[in-house]
């Protein structure tokens, strides 16, 4: 019989690495395990190796709470980001705590024995897990394939195709003509980069995006970090900027119209008179799309500097030598990039099942954005879609470790969000980015209320995550079982 975790970690990327520290500091008598489906720790930022890739938010919140960020970039690069995180899983002793190349297959709640028992593949063969409480940390994507759209005539295209989830080692685009399908923040970021070498750069658009610059060194920061202790300095330094974005994201969603036409005229500054405004002028109100980040006002620079322009079409269909759009435009390229999107994942492609009935997620209600009715000791983190993940990956680890320490202190075997009869159930997600309408179907729900309500609001979930009641009337608690002895 395996060992009886009491947590097991499915993920050891940004999410991961952050619960087992947080497992590790506040609840030092658990014992826990880390399983990762790849080959080394990182996540996105060790999967993710395209030009330019980075943050795209400031590190002050996309870095932990308890580890301070001391790189001169707040819009850091995606090495220095895997270089932190890797940094933290090594402060922590984690190494010893993860296993590689395990991805889990299925997860089964037995009541009587108060455990999870996880099936995983690894290396061609079957292992099993046994754990008190199954925490998934996997992200929000797949990492074995990105979105890409059914365009017509691919295989007639005589160039190279690429996808930035699989980005070529090998891939020299310097003095060739690049096409990049796609205006999210990936293709944002991979334009200017390749434009740098390459003999030309078009991205092909649908639909414009709010872009917004942003200095990658903040002076301010540099001005605490120079007078005060650096811990202190990231403190209010993540306390300002937590603020700031809240502010922001409020102002701008009760008031899009004056929102959206002074984020465009502040990129058609950057861009200068010659930029088509029909090229940068988005269709929709700010934030019903992510908000995109331009470090430097790197791309605005390359449009403007004539390395980078945009084109607003629809692929018609691939040719030999490129795109031909619905509008009858020939697109030349040697390369081209499609940036469109990822296809969302959030548990993993994980067979759930308690007591032996299937859990189809997509039925459930998300309690304290972290747990799902009818589904005990299961915490899996999803981030902010409207700033850092981190933030609330932080919060939903200190509720992890709160609840666990609960169950210890009185001796309980599980903690289940009940089922819910009568009460509202709509999409958990309310962007309408196209990776989240794809997947709204297959999504878990959120009710009207809370503990049942998302919130898009870091105060908010202080309040409900790190000050709330793990008792809070709601959550319901089962004694400890005689079979656990068993197991054990």
């Amino acid at each position: 019989m395996s060992e009886v975790l009491d947590v097991l970690v499915v993920g050891a990327g940004l999410s991961g690495v952050g619960m087992a520290c947080h497992l590790q500091r506040r609840c030092p008598w658990a014992r826990f395990a880390i399983i990762e489906a790849r080959e080394a720790t990182g996540g996105t930022w060790d999967l993710f190796r395209y030009p330019g890739v980075r943050s795209d938010s400031d590190m002050f919140t996309l870095g932990y709470a308890f580890r301070p960020w001391t790189q001169a970039k707040a819009i850091a690069d995606g090495a220095a980001i895997l270089t932190y995180v890797r940094g933290a899983a090594a402060e922590h002793g984690l190494d010893k705590h993860i296993t590689f190349a395990t991805k889990v297959v299925s997860a089964s709640w037995n009541s009587a024995e108060g455990l999870w028992r996880v099936e995983a593949e690894r290396g061609g063969e079957t292992v099993s897990y046994a754990a008190r409480l199954l925490s998934i940390c996997a992200g929000y994507f797949r990492y074995d394939r990105g979105y890409f759209p059914p365009f017509p005539g691919v295989a007639d295209f005589a160039g190279r195709l690429v996808q930035p989830q699989f980005w070529p080692a090998d891939l020299d685009y310097a003095g060739k003509r690049v096409l990049v399908i796609g205006s999210g923040a990936t293709a944002v970021t991979i334009v200017p980069e390749i434009a740098k070498t390459a003999a030309g750069v078009t991205m092909l658009q649908r639909s414009p995006t709010y872009m917004v610059a942003r200095p990658s060194q903040d002076a301010f920061a540099d001005t605490l970090r120079a007078a005060l202790p650096v811990g202190l300095a990231y403190k209010l330094m993540r306390l300002r900027n937590i603020l700031q974005a809240m502010y922001f994201y409020r102002l701008f969603r009760k008031y899009p119209q004056k929102a959206n036409p002074g984020l465009i005229a502040l990129a058609r500054a950057e861009l200068g008179p010659d930029a088509a405004a029909a090229d940068f002028t988005p269709r929709y109100n700010v934030w019903d799309q992510r908000l995109c980040l331009v470090p430097d006002a790197d791309f605005f620079h390359a449009v403007r500097d004539r390395r980078a322009k945009v084109v607003t079409d629809e692929v018609e269909t691939f040719t030999p030598g490129g795109v031909r759009t619905k509008s009858g435009r020939t697109l030349e390229a040697e390369i081209v990039v499609v940036a469109t999107g990822l296809e969302l994942n959030l548990l993993g492609d994980v067979g759930f099942s308690v007591d032996g009935a299937a859990v189809d997620f997509a039925r459930r209600r998300v309690y304290k954005s972290c747990m799902y009715e009818g589904v005990p000791n299961l915490v899996s983190v999803f981030g902010y879609t409207n700033s850092s993940w981190t933030l609330k990956a932080d919060l939903i680890s200190g509720y992890a470790c709160r609840l666990l320490n609960f169950l210890h202190e009185r001796g309980l075997a599980s903690a289940t969000p009940p089922a819910l009869a009568n009460e509202t159930a709509e999409p958990v997600l309310d962007l309408k980015s196209g990776y989240i309408q794809r997947a709204t179907a297959r999504l878990p729900k959120q009710g009207a209320n809370p503990p049942w309500r998302v919130y898009q609001n870091y105060a908010k979930d202080v309040r409900l995550l790190r000050f709330g009641r793990v008792d809070d009337g709601v959550l319901k608690f089962a004694p400890a079982v005689t079979a656990r002895a068993a197991a054990e």
